[in-house]
């Protein structure tokens, strides 16, 4: 069975640049494709020398017609018309990908990173190297290397959930404990903080971006194409290593095994009988809005390491993108708007207030969003924000997303609910979940190593 059309992804700096056989298969075929829409383009282009340029972007953020207002009042040339779709994971990836095949797709479509393999397997991304190739250093590297493969750019980052780890100074503060930076730090402290009566953090068996996040944050790699097929390495000592270790945590009753976001945790949240959460750096408006009279309390520190003299974070499910769909009429226009979208200073700052997440560029010291003294006093004056600049920078750039991600998160949330109802080691989930992915990859006609 052969790999697809999913291309290998580009080498890091200092690796070698040799292309594999699926490379150069793929960047072939992408030159032929290329020139045929190219072609298709110029034959059916319905624009005229005396108006703007047409463009449709579809996405399901909240208020995100501001950002395409004002692009569209501060460009004559181009225009662009807003067509709200459901979450992608909830139908609109579906939508999008069956308006490509019928040759009627938007211009440019909003997709998460985890989704970005999904459509290129099914050939349903523009390639827009060419008009953004000197854009990279606008972003931050890990999350501008999410939409690289095979060393062509098909999408253009927006905002992603680096992790770091809400908590309870005041409480901390109390009970003398001084800040977990290493991971063996947190389980000391977990200790002490249950002989209080209340637990140091909540064991989300619902949250597969959070798992997830704890893996890679542990040094795990989950999927790698190399060889024109996927490797699969879910159950890899990384992240055994960190199963285990939330095993003890479980077992010796330090954690409260919940879901986080439901009724329960908002209510320990709250009372104070969960006192940490790990989580992306939009959870700050969950938090917030969950336990409002407890304003001065919080902090935000960092994710704990495993070795000391480490600085490694990850992520919550990675992020969003903005993407050429296959057939645009107008890619050259289509990727432009894109790089504007998600790194002029006004619409960055109007996708932060709005909750599209961590900013994806570089450099956000003109962001004002970031700047709200409202967030500061609900964290004792902290500003958390620099928290999660450090850690977006942390991530590691060498994780790559596998296509059929949803049903690797659904999948795992399975497994991992039937381990902890059923009283078996978490261990034991992660093991279904190889087998599992194998069987759906190779279900699906993918390779796997």
């Amino acid at each position: 069975m052969s790999l697809g059309k999913y291309p290998s992804p580009t080498p890091r700096e200092g690796a070698s640049m040799s292309i594999s056989p699926l490379s150069r298969r793929w960047l072939a075929a992408s030159v032929v494709m290329a020139t045929a829409v190219s072609l298709a383009a110029c034959s059916s282009d319905d624009s005229s020398s005396d108006g703007p340029v047409e463009l449709t972007f579809q996405s399901w953020v909240p208020n995100i017609d501001q950002v395409v207002d004002a692009f569209n009042e501060a460009h004559d040339d181009v225009h662009v018309t807003l067509e709200t779709v459901t979450a992608g994971p909830d139908g609109g990836y579906a939508t999008m990908q069956s308006a490509v095949q019928a040759g009627n797709a938007a211009d440019v479509a909003q997709i998460g990173y985890d989704a970005i393999p999904d459509f290129l397997i099914n050939d349903a991304l523009e390639d827009i190297t060419e008009y953004v190739e000197d854009d990279a250093d606008l972003f931050t590297e890990w999350q501008w290397q999410t939409g690289v493969f095979g060393g062509s750019v098909y999408s253009i980052p927006q905002a992603s959930g680096p992790l770091g780890q809400f908590y309870r100074a005041d409480v901390f503060e109390e009970l003398g404990i001084e800040y977990p930076e290493t991971w063996d730090e947190f389980y000391e402290a977990a200790k002490t903080v249950r002989e209080s009566g209340a637990y140091i953090a909540a064991f989300a068996f619902n949250q597969a971006p959070w798992m997830i996040g704890l893996a890679q944050q542990g040094g795990a790699q989950w999927f790698t194409p190399e060889n024109d097929a996927w490797t699969v390495d879910i159950n890899g000592a990384d992240t055994l290593k960190v199963a285990e270790f939330w095993q003890k945590l479980v077992d010796e009753d330090l954690v409260k095994v919940e879901a986080d976001m439901s009724s329960e945790w908002n209510a320990d949240i709250q009372s104070g009988k969960v006192l940490t959460w790990i989580s992306g750096s939009w959870a700050d408006a969950i938090l917030r809005g969950t336990a409002p009279d407890l304003a001065g309390s919080w902090a935000v520190g960092p994710v704990p390491q495993w070795n000391a003299d480490e600085n490694v974070s990850a992520t919550w499910a990675g992020g969003s993108a903005s993407a050429v769909l296959k057939g645009s009429k107008h890619p050259k226009e289509a990727a432009e708007f894109a790089v504007w979208m998600n790194s002029n200073p006004t619409s960055v700052n109007l996708l932060t207030e709005v909750g599209a997440g961590w900013p994806a560029i570089d450099d956000i010291s003109e962001i004002t969003a970031l700047e709200d003294s409202e967030v500061f006093d609900f964290y004792g004056g902290q500003n958390i924000w620099d928290v999660f600049a450090e850690s977006d920078k942390a991530v590691d750039t060498s994780w790559t997303w596998p296509p059929l991600s949803s049903t690797l998160f659904a999948d795992l949330v399975d497994n991992v609910k039937a381990s902890v109802d059923g009283g078996k080691p978490l261990v034991d989930a992660y093991n279904k979940t190889q087998e599992d992915m194998i069987a759906a990859l190779e279900e699906r006609g993918i390779s796997v190593n």
